[in-house]
Order: structure tokens, then sequence, then C-alpha cells
């Protein structure tokens, strides 16, 4: 009788196909890291003004008695304003370019307000998409016009005290002008970014960026009547760079 013995052996030792362990699996592609967007990087500074400091001019607000009213004596034109330092008030400082990421508008609201015939504040930051209040603290008849150029103008009465509008911006643009056209004095600007690195001086003609990602930056620094200076400003990481901007007014 004859006896078959190869079944019996793959019953005992097992039988595969191949002998071969299966090809190693391909490791995973490299994942590129995340855009930082915010670092521990400062650029901080002051805007100075070379030259007589231009002699204020005095609004007359005769044309709408409340306008006059709500001062307690003359009022002068905010074109220029200058510390007593020497500095410049009311110059916006941001970075031109550089910025990498992609920045997400804060929930609190920029604000305009219409307050004793003037706009406050005169010069501010708002970024895309960040909600703006214009609200009428007065009780004389204002309307905003937005003078916008890549953004949609508008033109908004506000004939009563505490009426308040929203709007917002979808690109940014350095700078929207605001007027009244009722009080033709009445006059404000804000810068348009999509990112939040930006400042305005104050009575020290001082500013600070913070929080930025170490890297090089072109920061301008604008202003209503002296225009526009640049600087290319590198930063390392943790460093705070200083930088002077400097604004001529020619006799």
């Amino acid at each position: 009788m004859r006896i078959v013995v190869v079944p019996a052996l793959c019953l005992v030792l097992g039988c595969s196909k191949s002998s071969e362990s299966p090809p190693p699996t391909a490791p995973p592609p490299a994942v590129a890291p995340a855009t930082e967007l915010f670092g521990t990087s400062a650029i901080v500074g002051k805007v100075v003004l070379k030259g007589e400091a231009p002699k204020p001019k005095i609004i007359q607000m005769s044309a709408d008695p409340y306008c006059e009213s709500a001062h307690g004596g003359a009022v002068t034109n905010e074109e220029v304003l200058v510390n007593e330092d020497g500095t410049l008030r009311n110059v916006f400082v941001y970075v031109k370019q550089g910025v990498r990421g992609v920045y997400s508008p804060p929930g609190v609201p920029a604000v305009i307000d219409q307050r004793g015939c003037l706009y406050r504040p005169r010069v501010q930051g708002i970024q895309v998409g960040q909600p703006l209040v214009i609200r009428n603290s007065d009780d004389t008849l204002h309307n905003i016009h937005s003078l916008a150029e890549k953004n949609n103008p508008f033109n908004l009465g506000q004939p009563t005290r505490g009426m308040e509008s929203k709007k917002s911006f979808t690109q940014p643009e350095v700078m929207v002008h605001f007027k009244c056209d009722v009080h033709p004095w009445m006059s404000c600007y804000a810068g348009v970014l999509n990112h939040p690195f930006f400042a305005v001086t104050g009575d020290g003609g001082t500013f600070e960026i913070g929080r930025l990602p170490a890297g090089q930056y072109v920061v301008e620094a604008w202003h209503e009547k002296f225009g526009t200076q640049q600087q290319t400003i590198t930063v390392a990481k943790d460093e705070m760079k200083a930088a002077e901007f400097v604004f001529t007014n020619a006799p």
C-alpha cells in the first residue's frame, strides 16, 4: 500500500506559499511644522518730528451750536499732534511685509465714537473681519462717510444720540479715511490688516509691536500729513529690537 507523507508533513510543520517576511511598511511622509503665529520677539521705538511743529489751527464750530457748546474753549485741528519731547502722536506703525500664517480677527469690536463733534480715536488699527462699531455720542446729526478704495465704501447717517452701526472690512487697506459730511473738520483713519502686528503712537510718541515670531520684517510708519517711512528689521527669538522713525516738517 502506497503512503503519501507530504500532507502529513504540512499538518505537522505547517505550509505556506512563501517563507519570506512581508515588505516593511514605508514610513509616513514628514509633516511640515505649522507656521508659528506668535512668538517672543518685539519691535519697539518712537516717532520723531524734525523741524518746527506746525501751529495748530482753530476749528470753527459755530455752524453747529451743539458742537461749539460741547467744549469749554477753542478746539484746534488734530492733523499734527506733537508731544513736548518732539515726538509725534497718531502715527500708525505696522508690519507691512514678512508676516506669515492666517490670523483670526478678534471678537471684540473696534469703535469709532463721534464725541464732541470729533472722531475718537483719530487713528487706529482694525483686522480684516473684525467688527467695527460706529457710535454717535452727541445730541446732533452726524454721518460717517468711509472713503475706502479696496473695501466697499459706505455713508451712514446717525441723527440721534446713542445710535450705533456695525461694519467690517474684507480686504487689507492702509489707510481707510472717514469723514463727516455735516461737520467738515471731522476726520479719522483706520489701518485694516490681516494680522494683529500694529500700534499707534500716543503721548510719548512710542510704539511696541510684540508677540512677533523671529524673522525679517518690513515695518512702515504712516502719518496723515507727513506720509510714510519704511525700515527692514530683523528680530531673533526673544529679542526686542529698537527702531526710530523721523519725519521732517519742511518749512
